[in-house]
């Protein structure tokens, strides 16, 4: 599975890590801000990369701990928040439960090494739009989750 809809029983997008390759996209959109949250360095400089030839999509921001992704999602408003889920201080799930009550209309899209079986059970009723596993992470991925669970 590449990305899980939280909750549904069926994935979707069929996309590779960061393939610049890839074909471009026509869907248009209005500029997306992100705000990429993961205590790995070089996870956010691939996702800054990632989010770079993502057309219409523009980071914002970076946090290294949940407690940082909640502060920093209240300040910057992002449309799209990446989020790992093993995070210092509170974890993804929980600092994900936090944007999505304050902001409901934020598209979070949880990230991790894990299976989707292997997920932790709080996962799916966190409030995420989605679960991307790490190496399925891609432009077009970002771009189908958004499509499918922006605010209307």
């Amino acid at each position: 599975m590449h990305a899980l809809t939280i909750g549904a029983p069926s994935a979707h997008c069929h996309h590779a890590w960061v393939n610049l390759e890839e074909a471009p996209i026509d869907t248009p959109v209005d500029t997306v801000s992100v705000l990429i949250v993961d205590d790995q360095a070089p996870f956010r400089a691939a996702a800054r990369t990632v989010i770079k030839v993502a057309p219409g999509f523009e980071v914002v921001g970076e946090a290294e701990s949940g407690e940082d992704a909640v502060a920093q999602a209240e300040a910057l408003q992002p449309g799209v928040v990446l989020m790992d889920i093993n995070l210092p201080g509170i974890n993804g799930i929980e600092a994900t439960r936090q944007i999505t009550a304050a902001r409901p209309d934020a598209v979070v899209i949880l990230l991790s090494t894990y299976g989707a079986d292997d997920l932790p059970a709080d996962a799916k009723d966190c409030g995420a739009a989605a679960y991307v596993h790490k190496e399925d992470f891609g432009p077009s991925v970002v771009r189908d989750v958004w499509l499918e669970h922006r605010p209307a």
